[in-house]
């Protein structure tokens, strides 16, 4: 509702739903919780993300994220968990060292084109995710999270498949942070476990929290 309510404002023209968990995280309070900004430029990462979506779509007529997950299911190396519509997987890229994406792997570019079994699938893929990651080092696992979707500038935005990004700050234990120092900062970014080895991880744990069990 707050999406559609800001991006109707005409000069709100992209809207960044975004939740951090944890105090390592900086947050005043360690529970998960959400913000929405809204703001009449695209931020940079988002920018970055809308040129190079447009510039594959406008050559190839396809979603560039779509095909990509396509590639990443033949291969089966960095799925975490799938199901009927939407794929978490750890991204070739990935900086943070369980970082993760979950993808639609139906077309549509924003949260309000969600039907009521993806609005079901995209719960059930967030909290089976978020329950790995506290079984992972058995702790309260920290993260920032948020959604990319298509701008509200009031065109149409084929290029755009919806997404979430999981950047979670935990390395090699509950109490051991990666961070980003040096040549990370000033040069490129390194990292300290590859895709395939934190998507295995990720994808044995089980979906049920170790308290409970």
């Amino acid at each position: 509702q707050e999406y559609i309510e800001l991006g109707k404002i005409d000069y709100i023209n992209y809207i960044q739903i975004f939740e951090n968990k944890g105090s390592v995280m900086g947050c005043s309070n360690p529970h998960p919780h959400g913000q929405i900004w809204g703001q009449s430029s695209l931020p940079t990462q988002v920018e970055k993300t809308q040129t190079n979506l447009k510039k594959y779509f406008d050559q190839n007529q396809r979603t560039l994220l779509h095909d990509y997950i396509q590639e990443e299911l033949q291969k089966e190396e960095r799925i975490v968990i799938e199901n009927d519509h939407f794929v978490a997987l750890v991204p070739f890229w990935a900086i943070w060292p369980f970082e993760t994406m979950i993808i639609s792997k139906r077309t549509f570019g924003k949260i309000t084109d969600f039907s009521h079994s993806e609005r079901v699938s995209f719960a059930k893929i967030i909290k089976e995710l978020t329950v790995k990651y506290d079984n992972l080092f058995e702790t309260s696992f920290p993260y920032s999270s948020g959604i990319h979707q298509a701008p509200t500038d009031g065109e149409n935005h084929p290029e755009w498949t919806m997404h979430m990004h999981f950047y979670p700050p935990l390395l090699r234990s509950a109490s051991v942070k990666k961070f980003q120092v040096g040549y990370e900062m000033l040069g490129e970014a390194q990292r300290d476990i590859t895709p395939e080895q934190s998507a295995e991880r990720l994808r044995l744990l089980s979906t049920i929290h170790y308290k409970t069990t």
